[in-house]
């Protein structure tokens, strides 16, 4: 897909249109706007500023170690390359992402231990699909379980697990989403600003 400009200006437009869908349930909760559906976006619920504080400075962290691991390791150098466009689209999939797997794929109402569990089964899921462990181009399917794979499936790994977190913590009462978005968004903007400082980003598209 990053070698797709046309496919992630359409994912780009996709996101935004969600993201706004999202936007206008926030907002008919918060104000006098009626509700566009009886079946708002989970998550569109207020949240104490400093909750987003919190989530970003937590997302700001892992990626902190996950730098210094990889640096620490000598893996920096296998980092893959992205282009500009690409990098804007992982800022509105950040979003996306947010409302499908921390607004959606919750066990709720069943109790702590359903909660964890799902949790946990959730942010796997949420790491596989990342292509850490795998290849798929023009030759087929490819497993690539090396030491920067495992690291990077790691590293996602504890970034789910912080954004449910951000989701789920007794700082943000009425669960909203916000603070997921404040941390998922932190963490891409910041792996984008890493890359084009390690001159692992090439190119406008």
């Amino acid at each position: 897909m990053n070698d797709n400009p046309w496919l992630q200006l359409c994912l780009i437009a996709t996101g935004l249109y969600v993201t706004y869908l999202w936007w206008t349930d926030y907002r008919a909760a918060h104000t006098a706007i009626p509700a566009p559906s009886s079946n708002p976006f989970p998550g569109a619920t207020a949240v104490p500023r400093k909750a987003l504080w919190i989530a970003a400075t937590g997302a700001a962290l892992i990626l902190a170690a996950e730098t210094c691991g990889e640096i620490a390791l000598g893996l920096d150098d296998e980092q893959s390359k992205i282009t500009v466009l690409f990098g804007i689209y992982t800022l509105i999939a950040a979003i996306i992402e947010e409302i499908i797997f921390r607004g959606f794929l919750v066990v709720e109402n069943r109790g702590r231990t359903a909660l964890l569990c799902g949790i946990i089964g959730a942010s796997l899921l949420f790491a596989l699909i990342h292509p850490f462990l795998w290849n798929w181009d023009d030759e087929g399917f490819a497993l690539t379980l090396t030491a920067k794979g495992w690291f990077s499936f790691a590293a996602v790994l504890a970034g789910s697990l912080w954004f449910y977190t951000c989701r789920f913590a007794p700082w943000n009462p009425a669960r909203s989403l916000l603070p997921c978005f404040a941390a998922h968004f932190t963490k891409n903007a910041g792996v984008f600003a890493i890359k084009a400082i390690q001159g692992f980003v090439a190119g406008t598209w």
